[in-house]
């Protein structure tokens, strides 16, 4: 089996998990369990999820010189990640404060901390790699510049470039453009689509839309009802898997990261689809980003289960 070299330049985070009865309206206070501290963060889960389907991943973050930067690395190491992690001194590392409901639907916000400092000069071990690097997944929970110089080097040596555009700027800017032009898989959700102005009639149109700013692969995540992705002579429709969700924490990363492993292996669209939607659904049935990840073999039994939807 073909075994692939996955490189993530992104966020590193500490999640603050409390689960509810239901989610607060705004200005209302919910009383709820028991805080739960996990290791999160776009980057480091999408880094994991890659891991655990089977590609050899990399990991450039920054963490604070704090007890929850020693916690993530730690956490990271545990994994068998490659990871190559800036300390910052000033900052402190990144939090998401997670809240859970009792349908597994949830409220995240982020402080980035220490991932706001992640700069090109810290990029050095990247550029040393991407020679032997076959994807760079990316996302946005740090500087969009730092991201923009990862893809010009990505693309400079040949390789592909993912984009998982969340959580999006307040401000669609011209740089941000720049970054989807040297995409070549742009990953979003419904929101994130329509932020970047997809048009169309239904899903696929809208992803085939997002094509024209340069993508070659066009993906637009639906949750529980699957996804849908573009190419110019290519639409796939990915039926979502049925699950008993418990928490829909980090689906998208796991989806965005065995997404970029399977695709990476032979660019078959139909089958990285399918893969990803099914990593995503089980991912949903643990509590924790990381906790529901899957194995490939695990992906594989769903797939090949009776009546699984499109299973290569």
């Amino acid at each position: 089996m073909t075994r692939t070299r996955i490189a993530v330049v992104g966020s590193a985070n500490i999640d603050l998990v409390v689960a509810v009865d239901r989610l607060p309206e705004a200005g209302e206070t919910v009383l709820g369990a028991d805080v739960v501290y996990r290791s999160g963060g776009k980057g480091a889960n999408q880094a994991v999820a890659a891991l655990r389907y089977g590609a050899e991943t990399s990991l450039y973050a920054a963490i604070g010189r704090d007890t929850f930067g020693t916690q993530l690395a730690n956490a990271l190491a545990d994994e068998g990640l490659d990871v190559y992690l800036r300390r910052d001194d000033d900052r402190p590392s990144g939090v998401a404060l997670v809240v859970v409901d009792g349908a597994g639907a949830n409220t995240i916000t982020v402080s980035a901390g220490a991932n706001d400092t992640l700069s090109s000069d810290g990029l050095a071990d990247l550029g040393a790699a991407l020679p032997e690097t076959d994807a760079l997944l990316l996302q946005l929970e740090i500087p969009l510049e730092t991201a923009l110089d990862a893809a010009r080097r990505a693309v400079a040596h040949g390789v592909t470039v993912t984009l998982n555009a969340s959580p999006l700027p307040s401000e669609i800017t011209e740089a941000l453009w720049e970054l989807v032009a040297l995409t070549d898989v742009l990953i979003v959700n419904e929101t994130e689509a329509r932020t970047l102005r997809a048009g169309g009639w239904d899903w696929a149109q809208r992803a085939r839309s997002l094509l024209d700013r340069g993508p070659d692969v066009a993906v637009i995540t639906l949750g529980a009802e699957g996804a849908v992705a573009a190419k110019r002579d290519q639409v796939v429709t990915q039926r979502g898997i049925p699950v008993d969700a418990v928490d829909t924490t980090g689906a998208g990363d796991t989806f965005c990261g065995v997404f970029a492993a399977e695709f990476s292996r032979g660019g078959d669209l139909r089958r990285a689809m399918a893969h990803a939607c099914a990593a995503g659904a089980i991912a949903t049935t643990r509590v924790g980003a990381r906790e529901g990840m899957p194995s490939r073999t695990a992906v594989a039994a769903v797939l090949t289960s009776p009546g699984a939807p499109h299973a290569p």
